[in-house]
């Protein structure tokens, strides 16, 4: 199939993802994916993808790309200055790009992570499920590697009708503000129970930075060490997205999309599902703190998040 991108330039770390590579973990397969699975759902949903499809994750500084035939796109997540032939690209909306024309990003405005959703989803072998890149393991996605110049990367090809979707747009409500940092929400556990009072207190209470020791496996968190009442280790077990592992040396790190799939460090307390996408969008210097709430709370909201999603499936705002 004739390609559909070029890349001239990668950016400092795109890679293709979908929401990730579900039911291996018990045999050692990180799920890798979006590290902001709302931004890629919601770019599917606008194109009328199936939502979990794969698109480009773009870290920090953007790739350029030539555009070897016409297609519609959606980019959403950190707004890092998206251009068509320098040209500003509208962000949360369907644009058509066309062949000959060069998509490039500038500088960043807020979040870190963008992604650039294609109607009929980027053409790229389906490996466990998934078309997510899992760059330790060297698999999926595109050769199971970041980005390089001279790469072509082709979509798959899509219904006529789908050009009607040109200027659709998430409602300017639902669009997340990066620039506003909220508390990031957890529920307790699952070894909570292995920490000082103290140290529980101080999780809750004190304010945290993600260090520059992070990226798509973990965020490394500077601030208050936490105490254990005894040891930091435990018999290894699964690690869930968005647990807040402490080892004996008392720094929390938050495990991400990379995470391993098992670990022997205690984990105070895990990141509700709602929560990743903003995690995913913070920055090394950004400071957050924790608020607890409960595992029935926590499932409530995402109830209500998968009614928005449903929502945007049988209508969309239209210029």
């Amino acid at each position: 199939m004739p390609g559909t991108f070029k890349v001239i330039s990668p950016g400092l770390l795109t890679t293709v993802q979908d929401l990730g590579r579900f039911g291996f973990q018990q045999y050692g397969m990180t799920p890798a994916g979006a590290m902001d699975p709302f931004a890629l759902q919601v770019g599917n949903l606008l194109l009328g993808n199936d939502i979990a499809e794969a698109a480009f994750e773009i870290n920090y500084l953007g790739p350029v790309m030539e555009v070897l035939k016409d297609a519609l796109i959606v980019v959403s997540g950190g707004n890092l200055s998206p251009v068509i032939d320098g040209n500003p690209l509208p962000m949360w909306e369907v644009a058509c790009i066309r062949k000959g024309q060069v998509l490039g990003f500038g500088k960043i405005k807020n979040g870190c992570r963008a992604y650039v959703a294609v109607a009929g989803g980027i053409d790229v072998p389906v490996i466990m499920g998934s078309k997510s890149t899992f760059l330790r393991g060297k698999m999926g996605g595109f050769k199971g590697r970041q980005l390089l110049p001279g790469d072509i990367l082709s979509t798959s090809s899509i219904n006529a009708n789908i050009w009607k979707r040109m200027g659709q747009r998430l409602p300017a409500r639902l669009i997340p503000n990066y620039d506003v940092i909220e508390p990031i929400r957890v529920v307790m556990g699952p070894q909570d129970n292995y920490f000082t009072a103290t140290a529980l207190n101080t999780f809750l209470t004190s304010k945290y930075t993600v260090g520059m020791e992070s990226d798509r496996m973990g965020y490394r968190m500077e601030g208050p060490k936490l105490m254990h009442k005894n040891t930091a280790d435990i018999i290894s077990d699964g690690v869930p997205l968005g647990a807040i592992q402490v080892p004996g040396s008392g720094t929390p790190i938050i495990l991400m999309a990379d995470r391993q799939t098992t670990g022997g460090y205690t984990k105070i307390a895990t990141v509700i599902s709602i929560d990743i996408p903003a995690l995913a969008q913070l920055k090394p210097g950004n400071s957050i703190y924790f608020n607890r709430i409960t595992v029935d709370k926590a499932q409530q909201l995402w109830r209500q998040q998968q009614v928005v999603f449903e929502e945007l499936k049988s209508s969309c705002v239209t210029k």
